[in-house]
């Protein structure tokens, strides 16, 4: 055989056995509450990237805050055979059908970012939701020794708001009870609407314009209220915390309408999901999973990621040294 002849060979056998790695191992149906966010816009794009890194092909969908929509979708992955399902739950207690319909079919779930509840979820990954929680009221508690909040919750259905308003309540509690806080008003922004959220601080506003602080519990209700404390003459007058690290929070927060956000790793969310995903699919060991999270049935074995907080201080050294916004998008 010839030269020529002995190359072509090797470099066909190359290219074959090169389309067969790249070929994917494993289906992993992706199912979200929403896209319509650009936190998890980023969120899918993120685990998509890490999945097929690891040999799986995602399959992403979106309710859209619908949950007959989400149980349809799953029934769908399920019945184009994915071997695992991923999902952001709308609501956490409906999801436990998903979790019930998939393991008939031997298939595993997980639960991202948001916990399933009363039923026997296989991993939960997230942050440390109460420690969000904690982190918004510290950082009010360090600034306001006394006066008048506002606290606005995200979605009753979604537990992560439960577990915020938690982590708040751990620290504003007492602060409450002892008088130097009142609170003006307590709300639930339904589906983590930023509408809802400026609803009810209007409705505050209404009772008095005599406020210190606002707890939102997401950069999207953050924005909502302080497009009502604008139309007062407040904004940038009244500390306003949020979550997500949102390009439009960051925004404002370097222009002083919003004080902080926290901060949540997201592609260290999506890679940690990604790799505990690959690893369930492969019978190993969740090396990650070193706590428990009761999900009110059992303790779910869970990755929980450390949030950061971040103000106009500190906001070069986080989202910007991260790359998650850029210096132009967010000054310019």
């Amino acid at each position: 055989m010839s030269t020529t002849v002995w190359v072509l060979f090797f470099a066909t056998l190359f290219l074959s056995c090169a389309e067969k790695v790249e070929q994917p191992h494993y289906q992993i149906g992706f199912l979200l509450e929403t896209l319509k966010e650009e936190r998890w816009q980023r969120d899918r794009d993120l685990f998509v990237t890490a999945a097929r890194k690891r040999g799986a092909e995602v399959h992403v969908v979106a309710c859209n805050h619908d949950d007959q929509l989400q149980l349809a979708q799953a029934e769908a992955m399920l019945a184009k055979g994915v071997d695992l399902l991923v999902v952001v739950p709308h609501n956490g207690e409906i999801c436990a059908t998903i979790v019930r319909k998939a393991h008939a079919q031997g298939v595993r779930v997980i639960a991202y970012d948001r916990l399933i509840r009363n039923c026997e979820l296989d991993l939960y990954v997230s942050f440390d939701n109460v420690r969000v929680g904690e982190l918004q009221a510290h950082y009010v508690a360090q600034r306001l020794p006394r006066g008048n909040i506002v606290l606005i919750g995200g979605a009753k259905t979604d537990n992560n708001a439960l577990l915020f308003r938690k982590g708040q309540l751990n620290v504003l509690q007492p602060l409450i009870d002892s008088g130097y806080y009142r609170v003006i008003m307590d709300q639930w922004a339904a589906d983590w609407q930023p509408a809802e959220a400026m609803k009810h601080m209007e409705n505050a506003l209404i009772r008095t314009t005599d406020i210190q602080a606002v707890i939102a519990s997401n950069d999207g209700t953050a924005g909502g209220a302080i497009q009502a404390l604008a139309q007062k003459g407040l904004a940038g007058r009244v500390l306003v915390t949020g979550q997500d690290a949102e390009l439009a929070a960051c925004r404002r927060i370097v222009a002083g309408t919003q004080s902080m956000t926290v901060y949540k790793p997201i592609h260290l969310l999506a890679e940690a999901a990604a790799e505990a995903a690959v690893q369930i699919l492969n019978d190993e060991v969740v090396r990650r999973a070193t706590e428990a999270v009761h999900n009110g049935l059992i303790d779910v074995p869970s990755i929980l990621i450390e949030p950061i907080v971040v103000d106009k201080s500190n906001i070069h050294q986080t989202v910007i040294a991260d790359g998650f916004h850029s210096e132009q998008a967010i000054f310019d």
